[in-house]
């Protein structure tokens, strides 16, 4: 019998495997796999690239999502299908308080659905909520690492360019930061009974004018700032430590 693949990322049962990073960006994917004890190119389509590696003998696969949630659902259906069954968002986030600084790591426990998508898979009142074994997971990771750890409620939108009232109503309730995927990465793994999570590198703060925005060429802004990449290689390392640690508990019970 033919392997059947994937529309989207290309991909088809054993090419990945039970554990998934899901960057935004494909070309984070190289960053993730590289730290990865041996990884190989599976497939690039259409924005989807993914790696199949592994570290410590426990295989793990990353697949980019690219920008916003109807292609970080795309992806997600499609990985689940092939037999993807634990996801951690890798990616970067704006903050939306002022202790959330510039290269600080945010581990997600909620995210607000302020995206479309999530709303198309269940009503607004099913909440967008991070699996507690991942998110137990990543914060463990995140203790050995010296990056400053923020954990709680991020809020998902389909607009990079938003209205600043609506981000400060936000923040008024205590909303740590702004993303655009992990509400309906949560939402589709609830439904479908699978694991996930989010770890996320605080790359600007649209209240303070830092981090993401115009730039002159060749200056380092964001995600190209030295602290955030330093940061964002960081997140990589402590989202594939919670892997191993998951794995680990999988084994033992």
């Amino acid at each position: 019998m033919k392997k059947r693949m994937q529309p989207h990322i290309m991909c088809g049962i054993g090419d990945v495997a039970k554990y998934i990073l899901i960057p935004g960006d494909p070309q984070r994917v190289k960053t993730i796999a590289s730290f990865l004890d041996e990884s190989r190119k599976i497939a690039e389509y259409r924005g989807f690239m993914t790696y199949t590696g592994s570290k410590n003998g426990v295989e793990i696969s990353v697949c980019s999502t690219g920008i916003g949630c109807p292609s970080a659902a795309i992806a997600v259906e499609e990985l689940s299908r092939i037999g993807a069954k634990t996801f951690v968002r890798v990616g970067t986030t704006g903050a939306l308080q002022r202790n959330v600084e510039m290269g600080d790591i945010v581990v997600a426990s909620a995210a607000v659905r302020g995206d479309g998508t999530s709303k198309i898979y269940a009503p607004l009142e099913f909440p967008a909520i991070a699996n507690f074994n991942v998110v137990a997971a990543l914060l463990d990771a995140a203790r050995k690492s010296k990056k400053k750890t923020h954990f709680g409620v991020v809020l998902s939108t389909d607009t990079f360019y938003g209205n600043h009232e609506n981000l400060k109503r936000w923040s008024n309730l205590g909303v740590l930061s702004v993303e655009m995927e992990s509400s309906v990465i949560f939402t589709i793994a609830a439904l479908k009974k699978l694991q996930a999570g989010a770890i996320l590198v605080v790359d600007g703060n649209p209240f303070l004018g830092v981090g993401k925005g115009e730039f002159e060429p060749g200056e380092q802004k964001g995600e190209f700032d030295a602290i955030v990449k330093e940061a964002i290689e960081e997140e990589a390392r402590i989202a594939i430590d919670a892997i191993l640690m998951i794995e680990k508990n999988v084994n033992t019970r």
